[in-house]
């Protein structure tokens, strides 16, 4: 596949650079040892001269320094470039029908959602797992929310922008590796809320006072320093400097506190929010969310920079030294705090949309990996006056194996109920969630899978499974008709696309019958669209009763003493059931 193909190469570019990585690090390490044997020997050789000595001594700390920095950065690029390398491996297993490695989003199951649980978009080997791409918590979450959400609003931006972005493999790629990069991604949200509510300590004055302090401290250094004051003069300006900062300290460690935890992970998510505002996006959805990461007219970035300077001069004081010194003649503690409250003041609103919008390229870019990995599915037309609500070639389940899949062409007609008979095992389940999941694909603005299709977008509720709760102390009747309750509360605010699986079991088979008509009826008259499966043969009978009802079958045969299916959606009611046969077959008869 020419996909698999890219993927390969792209392994082979990123392995060439990880062995280049590492021999960069062999070297800076072989450097680095050689630095300190010369400074060791600079220090024998001249002992005797202390200026020569001190110099050895403050170049070998300057040049280690650096080579530590040098050293960090390429230990954390060689743990980029391993993780591009098994982000390409992982989209060619996934290619191959294999993504249990992706996350399966089982902790957003949800029983009484809309359609989650009837049509497995959660859990093992569900539709989340085989798109989830996504790097950051946030992102999954936004990413299983979008699922979720029966959004039908401007799908043709989402369109346009999961187009445009599926082209972006290289942005897409190091943005998830620069992500999966990120530690204590679960702090995130209660660090944004506590410098939220930070509420200001330092006076406002003090944009001046700290200066003039400063300058008074250089000028007493000056008197001390040509004796024309004393050494006790000297120690009570000091105590002076500490006494102010002493007065504030509590609230300095709990501002301390906070951007100390800041600090890492906010300068980790600057190298994305560079990422994104580097890019060139032509879509309007990408755009707008790419210009909202500005404040000010500042960039995100920039904003974000700044900060961490302030933050790590304030983390200064954790060198008991330095804090002492800064501390007592620049009033170090305090200066830094009005920087970084200066700084919220203008730019602690802004934080949450700077992530969020990080949350949302993020969960974009698995949209647009589906997009780029499945070449051969298709974007629906989006027609919001048409008759038709589907209308659709060659579809099937995106989770089938194309070697297995059977595809099938329908329509779905606006306001027209479909009822689908059929043996069991021939299909019908499967169609489905078919229709389901292209109804919720469309939605996000992702390629179905088939190989045309026209929508005119609608919200889907489903009632395909149902289960008793011995908890609640329900029965799987009452649950089920808890459920359909709950479609028809639905129905009054709102017009969807229902898909029912084999309505009333939990009752005789004439109460089945009855019931269930009338419930089919009542849906009729709501105006709403739908597909419903059923083994009960009378309720084909609505068809000659009401325009909006047409049956369609998927067939079984018994051919050689063997059952057949095709799998193929037919019109018309099914003739030919199994369950009799099936247990002859299995010697249970």
């Amino acid at each position: 596949m020419e996909r698999i193909s890219i993927y390969q190469s792209l392994i082979k570019t990123f392995e060439q650079k990880k062995q280049k990585l590492r021999s960069k690090r062999l070297r800076l390490s072989l450097i680095r040892l050689i630095v300190f044997l010369t400074c060791l020997a600079g220090i024998y050789l001249f002992w005797s001269t202390t200026l020569l000595v001190v110099g050895f001594v403050f170049v070998f700390i300057l040049a280690f320094i650096v080579l530590v920095k040098m050293h960090a950065e390429c230990n954390r690029e060689l743990k980029k470039i391993k993780l591009l390398i098994e982000i390409n491996q992982n989209e060619i297993k996934a290619l191959d029908g294999n993504y249990n490695h992706f996350k399966n989003g089982v902790a957003y199951k949800n029983p009484e959602h809309a359609f989650a649980e009837d049509i497995d978009l959660f859990g093992e080997k569900s539709f989340f797992q085989f798109i989830n791409r996504t790097g950051l918590s946030q992102g999954e979450m936004l990413l299983a929310n979008w699922l979720k959400s029966n959004d039908i609003n401007n799908i043709k931006d989402k369109q346009n922008a999961i187009k445009e972005l599926a082209d972006h493999i290289e942005f897409r790629q190091n943005f998830t590796a620069e992500a999966k990069m990120l530690e204590n991604q679960d702090e995130l949200n209660a660090i944004v809320k506590a410098l939220e509510q930070h509420q200001n300590f330092v006076p406002k004055s003090f944009r001046y006072l700290g200066l003039f302090f400063s300058g008074l401290s250089l000028a007493i250094i000056g008197l001390y320093a040509f004796s024309i004051i004393n050494t006790m003069q000297l120690l009570l300006w000091i105590f002076i400097g500490l006494g102010i900062t002493g007065f504030y300290l509590k609230k300095i460690n709990v501002l301390s506190h906070i951007t100390s935890k800041a600090q890492e992970l906010f300068r980790q998510y600057q190298k994305l929010i560079n990422a994104v505002e580097l890019e060139h996006f032509d879509s309007e959805l990408l755009k707008t969310k790419q210009s909202q990461l500005s404040s000010k007219n500042q960039k995100a970035s920039e904003a974000i920079k700044s900060l961490s300077k302030h933050i790590d001069a304030l983390e200064q004081r954790q060198n008991l030294m330095v804090g002492f010194v800064f501390n007592a003649f620049l009033l170090w503690d305090l200066q830094q705090s009005y920087k970084i409250e200066q700084w919220l003041n203008t730019h602690k609103n802004d934080l949450k949309q700077w992530f969020d919008i990080m949350a949302f390229f993020d969960a974009q870019n698995a949209l647009a990996n589906l997009a780029y990995n499945q070449t051969t599915y298709t974007f629906p037309s989006i027609d919001h006056s048409s008759k038709l609500i589907l209308d659709c070639k060659s579809s099937t389940h995106p989770l089938i194996p194309t070697t297995q899949a059977v595809t099938n062409d329908f329509q779905v007609m606006n306001e027209d109920f479909l009822i689908i008979t059929g043996a069991n095992m021939a299909g019908k389940s499967t169609f489905l969630r078919t229709v389901s999941l292209m109804i919720v694909m469309a939605n996000l603005g992702l390629p179905v899978c088939a190989s045309h299709c026209n929508y005119k977008p609608i919200k889907l509720i489903t009632s395909m499974r149902t289960s008793d709760s011995l908890s609640d102390e329900s029965s799987y009747f009452f649950s089920e008709l808890s459920r359909l309750k709950t479609i028809i509360e639905h129905l009054k605010t709102d017009t969807y696309f229902i898909v029912l699986d084999e309505i009333l079991k939990g009752t005789n088979s004439h109460d089945k019958a009855k019931g269930s008509k009338q419930f089919i009826e009542k849906l009729v008259n709501t105006n709403s669209t739908g597909i419903i499966a059923t083994h009960d043969l009378s309720l084909c009978e609505l068809s000659d009763q009401l325009k909006q009802v047409h049956n369609f079958y998927f067939d079984a045969e018994i051919i050689n003493d063997e059952l057949h299916f095709d799998y193929k959606f037919k019109k018309g009611v099914c003739q030919n059931m199994n369950a009799s046969f099936l247990l002859k077959k299995m010697g249970i008869v």
